[in-house]
């Protein structure tokens, strides 16, 4: 096939506004599955994919289309929308000529709408826009829709097609545009290049890179060299997607398709690595002309959660299983970590609560492994008397108050889409997370976009479900990490018995420390135990306590064996009871099960 025939595109939009089933129709009308094999979604091949609706992982696929006689390959990459797989995008923008803007007529222009566009328009791609669900909309939903898009775009609306993803209309001229419109990949006479742009692993053909020919041509048996980690493969299988693996003798410029590279340290194959042929003319390993092609940028984990195993012995299966998964999910980062209740796991980094739930249901179900998260928490920075930086993640490592200078949280800019009518909630809830108001721009008539300032531990602390609520629905939000900011932090702990449980520290903002002691040593009050003596509960910040609360003892019954008698016997046992309590609270150790931890933990 000429590379001028080859179309490489995406389907970009917010969550649930119509991805998966428009490449439903692409599949169906390029004939690329069998109407027979046909199922919703089909491109969602993961179980929970399917279970929660939406997209998870891209997924690219091969169609072949013919149009005024001539025959295209389409290589289609289906992307998640929901902000937490921001980085699935990106990775799939930079392998692409071309994106179609997707927008539920229904919803309108929602905040993943802009920011993946605005994703889309950095890597210099040709847009198609649509609106999907005309079917299920009334005209003034459609006419509101089609205005908005165009304002945005800066095009006229005529230039917006209108298609329904489920019932197929228009959905063949949407096809004809992105042949029309989508420019072919360039073509230069220069070694090979290829990008890596996903990657996962296969038991017998060990890791296996999704790749992007941007120059030459790879056949099968060719040695290859990855230039970043500079490590050595063979192409033990290649192929392009239909949607399945379907192997081929080689794959051009211009094309996507797949390498088996037979690895088993699946550290050596990166994502946004650069592969080039052995041996390359005019290039060694030592120093070479050949430019590696543009990579990624790292995404940055936006919170933390610990994974602990509920079996002991589990530790070594769940490294490797977050091994594998960090495979073809560059954006997940751990670490090990150990802790004096619930043994040794692994701190893990994540873009938001949606990627941290997802991750751990994979390791559950993929790797069959029983787990113990606890609940997320953001880094924060502590400059300290030196004027030297470091990130802190856990209220372990936070230092002595007298060796801080300076202490920081992360904060984002947060783009918030609603109606107008309900920019008063809007703004009432941002002042309740210490948000700081920025602008306000109106995309039609009755929708505007407002933009603030947030710490990003209030966002991660429900604050998508409370816009929900404030906007009956309607709201929906984006946000990316703008830096650290001055905050005045300080460290909470914990005195069971005069004892500091570790494990119960946290770091919170001096300004609710009080409301937070309070509702950690009420929290505690219920959880732990009785022991044999009374036992304190002391909140304490800076040496100082703060906030108290009091455990009752367990109380035996040390008079039950007696059967009357004079009632100084009675008097003697309790007594001697309450001595015994009494020396105890002096030297007794408070005994906690790991259930215990594990309930603070997960607390928040």
């Amino acid at each position: 096939m000429k590379q001028s025939n080859i179309r490489n595109f995406v389907i970009i939009s917010h969550i649930d506004h119509g991805k998966s089933t428009l490449a439903d129709r692409f599949l169906e009308i390029t004939k690329t599955v069998e109407k027979r094999k046909m199922q919703p979604q089909y491109l969602d091949s993961m179980s929970l994919e399917r279970e929660k609706g939406i997209t998870i992982k891209m997924q690219p696929v091969r169609m072949l289309y013919s149009l005024d006689s001539t025959d295209y390959v389409l290589n289609l990459i289906d992307t998640p929308g929901h902000v937490d797989f921001y980085y699935e995008v990106s990775r799939s923008l930079a392998a692409v000529e071309g994106a179609i803007l997707l927008v539920d007529a229904t919803k309108g222009i929602q905040a993943q709408t802009i920011a993946n566009l605005d994703l889309a328009l950095n890597e210099n791609l040709t847009i198609v826009p649509a609106i999907n669900k005309v079917d299920a909309a009334n005209s003034e939903q459609i006419a509101s829709a089609r205005k908005e898009l165009a304002t945005l775009l800066g095009i006229s609306e005529e230039k917006i097609h209108l298609i329904s993803a489920k019932s197929g209309k228009n959905i063949e001229e949407l096809l004809a545009a992105v042949v029309k419109k989508v420019p072919a990949p360039p073509v230069e006479d220069k070694p090979l290049r290829a990008l890596i742009f996903d990657s996962e692993y296969d038991f017998y053909k060990g890791t296996v890179v999704y790749i992007r020919v941007v120059d030459g041509e790879i056949k099968k048996g060719d040695k290859l060299y990855l230039m970043e980690s500079k490590t050595q493969v063979e192409t033990l299988e290649i192929g392009y997607f239909d949607p399945k693996p379907h192997s081929s003798e080689s794959l051009e410029t211009g094309n996507i398709g797949y390498i088996a590279t037979g690895l088993k340290n699946i550290e050596k194959c990166r994502v946004g690595d650069t592969i080039i042929k052995l041996p390359a003319k005019g290039w060694s390993a030592s120093g070479g002309k050949i430019e590696p092609l543009k990579g990624y940028k790292e995404p940055q984990a936006m919170i933390f959660a610990t994974f602990f195993p509920v079996d002991p012995n589990d530790y070594d299966g769940l490294r490797d299983s977050l091994k594998k998964l960090k495979l073809n999910d560059t954006s997940l980062i751990f670490e090990p970590e150990s802790s004096e209740g619930l043994g040794r796991g692994f701190r893990c980094g994540f873009l938001g609560m949606l990627h941290l739930e997802i991750v751990g249901e994979r390791l559950k179900r993929d790797y069959e492994l029983d787990l113990i998260v606890t609940s997320p928490a953001v880094i924060y920075k502590i400059i300290d008397r030196k004027n030297s930086a470091r990130f802190i993640h856990t209220a372990d490592e936070f230092p002595e108050a007298n060796r801080i200078q300076e202490t920081q949280e992360p904060w984002v800019k947060l783009e918030v889409i609603s109606l107008s009518h309900y920019l008063g909630s809007i703004m009432k809830l941002s002042q309740a997370i210490r948000g700081i108001y920025k602008d306000t721009k109106y995309i039609g008539q009755d929708k505007l976009i407002v933009e603030f300032e947030a710490p990003l531990s209030e966002i991660i602390g429900g604050f998508y479900d409370k816009l929900k609520s404030v906007t009956s629905g309607y709201g929906s939000m984006s946000y990316q990490l703008i830096g650290y900011r001055t905050a005045a932090l300080v460290k909470l702990d914990i005195l069971l018995a005069g004892e500091k449980i570790n494990a119960f520290s946290r770091i919170v903002i001096k300004e609710k420390e009080y409301s937070e002691a309070k509702k950690l040593t009420n929290f505690l009050k219920d959880t732990i135990p009785a022991q044999q003596f009374t036992t304190s509960i002391q909140a304490v910040v800076g040496g100082k306590i703060i906030a108290r609360e009091t455990r009752k003892a367990f109380r035996k019954d040390v008079t039950a064996g007696l059967y009357g008698g004079d009632v100084t016997r009675k008097r003697k046992l309790l007594e001697k009871q309450k001595k015994g309590k009494k020396k105890l609270a002096k030297f007794g150790k408070i005994n906690l099960p790991a259930e215990v931890f594990l309930k603070i933990l997960k607390e928040k």
